[in-house]
């Protein structure tokens, strides 16, 4: 266990409950270094890379460097890692995008809380490879393309949610490459005009409308901003927030969950509402279990815990809620974005606009 300075929230969680999440996360990982979802689940890039920043922030900073030495070891020669991987046995072999772009979101974060010029040396190649592999898959509009098969095949339906997350692993990429003195212009023009289609053509992704995260990713990922992002946010609200218990992760079920809950906290942190944010945190606890750990979610209309199992993501997530809405450390500017670069030329935009900005 670390002796930092562990975040907290008085009246609601307190740095002993902090500590007591992040070692739920640790309790979970394999002995190879992997944190899967729960106990015996799937682990996957993305939410791995997840876990390692909610243990960090909690104190558990030698389970969460054993998890991104995990992530070196099992980087393919593309950049890619294997979409789904349990037991250490790979179950898709698909490269997804959001997840092979994830690590740069971890790696700068690891670099915001320790200033660790090592371990940001030692991940760099892998960041770096990582987002070539992604950026090598944008689509003519600006989207980036979901996947692509282990035999080649691209799937090139773009999601918004991903690529909004995509959005902030280019500019946490662009924020190491600066650090680390290896300029990137390939990921600032795609940055740009990622961006650009994140604000101006939503309308081009894949239709996951009824999920809640294709609602406020472009805030959280950090493309939607100013009042922008206020209207945005304010469009779905009473379609997925439950108020006292959370939100809906699709529209048309009665289930709130608790991960998508707390990036809805993080999103709005990250543009100044504060107050909706801590009420949504608060609504989310009746999920925390007595060990620390988290249930996924709730079924509201049978008033039942479901599914039955403790999910690292979520536990990961409360975690760097309060961290944020605490802003106890550095790494609290994650989501806020405030550390790293934002002004991007939209250049040679494909889309037709006329309009040329910054991101």
């Amino acid at each position: 266990m670390s002796t930092q300075t562990l975040p907290s929230l008085p009246g609601l969680l307190s740095a002993h409950d902090v500590a007591a999440t992040a070692a739920s996360i640790a309790a979970t990982q394999e002995a190879d270094g992997a944190v899967p979802w729960s106990p015996g689940a799937q682990t996957d890039v993305w939410n791995h890379v997840e876990a390692a920043m909610g243990m960090l922030v909690g104190g558990e900073v030698e389970a969460a460097e054993r998890a991104y030495d995990w992530c070196l070891r099992t980087q393919r020669p593309d950049g890619s890692w294997p979409m789904r991987l349990t037991a250490g046995v790979v179950e898709d072999a698909s490269g997804e995008t959001n997840m092979c772009a994830y690590l740069a979101v971890g790696v700068w974060h690891h670099w915001l809380v320790r200033s660790d010029e090592a371990f940001v040396g030692r991940c760099w190649d892998a960041v770096r490879r990582g987002l070539d592999f992604v950026v090598g898959l944008q689509l003519p509009y600006g989207g980036i393309a979901w996947s692509q098969e282990a035999g080649g095949r691209v799937n090139e339906e773009a999601l918004l949610a991903a690529s909004a997350s995509i959005y902030q692993a280019l500019r946490c990429g662009l924020a190491l490459a600066e650090l680390i003195g290896d300029p990137q212009p390939e990921w600032e023009l795609a940055a740009g005009r990622l961006g650009h289609a994140l604000r101006r053509h939503r309308d081009l992704f894949a239709d996951k409308s009824t999920f809640s995260m294709d609602w406020y990713y472009p805030v959280l990922g950090g493309a939607v901003r100013g009042d922008d992002a206020h209207e945005l946010l304010e469009t779905r609200w009473d379609d997925f927030v439950v108020p006292g218990l959370g939100i809906r992760c699709v529209d048309t079920n009665p289930w709130v969950t608790g991960a998508e809950t707390c990036e809805l906290v993080l999103a709005l942190d990250a543009v100044g509402e504060r107050e909706r944010a801590l009420s949504l945190l608060a609504d989310m606890q009746h999920l925390r279990d007595g060990t620390g750990g988290y249930w996924t979610g709730y079924v509201f209309e049978d008033k039942a815990i479901w599914p039955r199992e403790h999910t690292t993501y979520t536990a990961a997530a409360v975690i760097l809620a309060v961290d944020a809405l605490s802003q106890t450390t550095p790494g609290s500017d994650i989501f806020r974005g405030l550390s790293m670069p934002g002004d991007f030329a939209e250049i040679g935009l494909e889309c037709g606009c006329a309009e040329v900005a910054v991101s």
